[in-house]
């Protein structure tokens, strides 16, 4: 049957960006590893190319799903889920985060803009620090591609997955009508995240999260060149920024629980609260640290692991939140499977930084 409204060259794009992504991001890895290790400005150059067109992508990937909501295609199941007709414009936004599409998609987002001034500065370190930036963007675009390997589907598609072939809704009698998309409303927004906070707290927050990588970079960098001190005054300025960024998201998620959640306070020890808080802790510990490795050449040991360990909670945190493990009303987000493939990440992360 051939269906009347659908807008599936949009969906098409959005998958080539995905795509694109992911292999530019794997390229820009190899390309700065080999960069780093062999200290060839070709391989340098092929690498910033790389992540540019990477970022580039991920920019795409950000403006198709955007085009799609503000437009209502509501063919697509990650629009029919998180939007409605009747969805004021200004909540738009929250649509696009509600999912873990769009979370995943914001977290990277962060991560190339963060890349890009670490390239610009293009301090003695960026070879090495952005191999494992970009390492990391590999794993978070991996999570949109929506393919299959084996048995295991790894991450899922915004962009391929329609309504009409979704296994939930393909038997309805309603699409069997060529001309389906005329009597089509979406689920709508959770009526929790209608609230002017959730347009400004997750974008914040996750900036916060993104953020942490930076300094865990550098403390790789510095294990890895075994240059132990040199690293520590390039990723100072960035952990102020970190633990700047992640205490306002904390504090913008503690006034919107207030409003919205009636925890009859700002704070209530909630799982998905605590979440975040923990990496917020030790990244202040981690910035005293630096400071006083700095200043007087002590706890050089202590201040790698807590870098190690910021990051490591921030992981944790969104396994934990999106596992499924802890129930609160403040995850709005579960997958057991994209969870069980952030633990792998996690172990992966903390494991090989540990050795």
């Amino acid at each position: 049957m051939t269906y009347n409204g659908e807008h599936l060259f949009i969906g098409q794009l959005g998958n080539f960006f995905v795509i694109s992504s992911f292999c530019l991001a794997l390229l820009a890895m190899v390309s700065y590893y080999f960069a780093s290790k062999e200290e060839n400005p070709s391989w340098k150059k092929l690498a910033t190319l790389s992540f540019f067109g990477h970022t580039a992508s991920v920019v795409g990937i950000v403006s198709v799903l955007f085009y799609m909501l503000l437009n209502q295609f509501f063919e697509y199941h990650y629009v029919w889920q998180h939007s409605s007709k009747a969805l004021p414009l200004r909540y738009i936004f929250s649509c696009f985060w509600e999912g873990q599409e769009g979370s995943f998609l914001l977290w990277s987002f962060w991560h190339t803009i963060l890349g890009s001034l670490i390239i610009w500065r293009n301090g003695k370190f960026t070879s090495s620090v952005m191999t494992v930036f970009s390492s990391v963007q590999v794993f978070l675009s991996s999570m949109l591609l929506g393919v299959y390997i084996l048995e295991y589907k790894i991450g899922s598609n915004p962009f391929t997955v329609l309504l009409r072939d979704h296994p939930d809704f393909s038997s309805l009698p309603l699409f069997q009508n060529a001309d389906y998309l005329l009597h089509l409303d979406g689920r709508g927004l959770n009526p929790l995240l209608q609230n002017y906070w959730m347009t400004i707290h997750p974008p914040t927050l996750f900036l916060g999260f993104a953020s942490t990588l930076v300094p865990f970079a550098f403390a790789l960098a510095g294990l890895w060149k075994k240059q132990y001190n040199e690293w520590i005054k390039p990723a100072l300025p960035w952990t102020i920024f970190s633990v700047m960024i992640l205490g306002t998201g904390i504090l913008m998620g503690g006034a919107w629980a207030y409003e919205a959640l009636s925890f009859g306070g700002f704070w209530a020890w909630d799982p998905v609260e605590n979440a975040s808080f923990m990496p917020w802790l030790a990244g202040t510990a981690l910035l005293h640290s630096l400071a006083v490795t700095e200043k007087r050449g002590v706890f050089k040991s202590w201040t790698v692991l807590l870098a190690i360990f910021t990051f490591s909670l921030s992981l944790l945190g969104a396994f934990l939140v999106r596992s499924g493990i802890l129930v609160s009303v403040h995850a709005f987000a579960s997958d057991p499977a994209r969870g069980l493939f952030i633990l792998a990440f996690l172990a992966v992360v903390t494991g090989g930084s540990l050795a």
